[in-house]
This record gives C-alpha cells, sequence and structure tokens, in this order.
C-alpha cells in the first residue's frame, strides 16, 4: 500500500513539473512567419491561441495534427466573439504560417543555422538602408529577395519577371529559409 502511494506522489510530482516546465518555455509566433496583413493586435491574439501547440510542435507534434488543434482553437475563439473583430482567415492563416515555420525549424534546425549568417552577410547593404531610413520594409524586403533569387540566377530581375503573365515566369527554385531569414534580418534592424 505504501509503495502504490509513493508512486502516486511520485506521478503527480513529476506532471506538476513537467506542466511548470512546459508553460515557461511556451513557443511564440515568429514575426518573421506573419502575414503581410497581420497586425501587432492579431499577432498577439494568435500568440495567445495557439502557444500550447506551438510548444507541441517544437516537441514533434505533426504539422497536420498540430493545424488541426489550431484551427479549432481559432474557430472556437471566433465563434465565441474572443476574437478581437478579425475573421477566421486572418488569424488562421497567422497559426498556419507560426506552425509550419516551427516544424520546418524542428527538422531542419541546421538549415536555419546555416542561412541565417549567409543572408546577414547577403543583404548588410539592404539593411543598412533599411536602419537608416532611406527605404521601407516592404521596398527592403523585395530588394533582398531578389538579391536572393540572383544567387540562383544573376540576371534574375524582379520587374521583368513580375511584368510577365504568372505562368511563363521563370523563378530560380529557392528554399523558402532563405525569405525568411531575409524577413528576420529585417525585422531585427
Amino acid at each position: 500500500m505504501k509503495k502504490k502511494g509513493f508512486i502516486r506522489t511520485t506521478l503527480i510530482t513529476l506532471a506538476l513539473a513537467g506542466a511548470i516546465t512546459g508553460t515557461a518555455f511556451a513557443a511564440e509566433v515568429p514575426p518573421e512567419s506573419l502575414p503581410c496583413n497581420a497586425t501587432c493586435e492579431s499577432h498577439i491574439l494568435v500568440q495567445n491561441l495557439i502557444e500550447g501547440t506551438l510548444t507541441d510542435v517544437q516537441n514533434g507534434l505533426g504539422f497536420g495534427e498540430a493545424m488541426g488543434k489550431a484551427q479549432c482553437v481559432v474557430l472556437n475563439a471566433v465563434l465565441s466573439g474572443q476574437n478581437c473583430g478579425y475573421g477566421y482567415a486572418d488569424l488562421a492563416a497567422i497559426a498556419r504560417n507560426a506552425i509550419f515555420q516551427h516544424r520546418d525549424m524542428y527538422l531542419r534546425p541546421d538549415v536555419y543555422a546555416q542561412a541565417e549568417p549567409y543572408i546577414n552577410s547577403l543583404i548588410t547593404d539592404i539593411v543598412t538602408q533599411y536602419k537608416n531610413g532611406e527605404i521601407d520594409y516592404n521596398t527592403a524586403v523585395k530588394t533582398g529577395y531578389e538579391r536572393v533569387y540572383q544567387t540562383a540566377n544573376p540576371d534574375f530581375n524582379m520587374e521583368q519577371i513580375f511584368a510577365v503573365d504568372s505562368c511563363y515566369r521563370d523563378m530560380p527554385a529557392i528554399d523558402s529559409v532563405m525569405f525568411t531569414m531575409v524577413r528576420k534580418a529585417l525585422l531585427n534592424a
């Protein structure tokens, strides 16, 4: 009988320690993963809604299951009026991007670790221009993306490519991590 009480006490203690540790290191929605129409308020709202799911993703939860959990939470918030006026599509897009980036970072941490210093050195002048107020954020992102595309095709010109109908565009294949790191470098500036 004493053995059962000891085991129960040990299990409860471990569960509480795990709960305290899990909440202390809750995962955040990365700012570089936000869609362009996201606001600070919507960012914080989604952060509060799905931080537990993001922590689970960091611990190995799959993308599909995480998206299902996040969609349920977001939909319940919208239906119960706890959405601060934001629609389901806006909040779900923020959640989807955050879950995708956390899952990708979980699966390929070495790619992110290698891409960050590479991108920082590639767009140093663009970051400096942005810091000095010479260009705005959208122009800096566009110029950074063009610079990334030019690593694969030196003749790449964003103006010419986007002047063509989308079915005829010849876009170089670039890992999405590079574009994420461009946004991150500019947001850190």
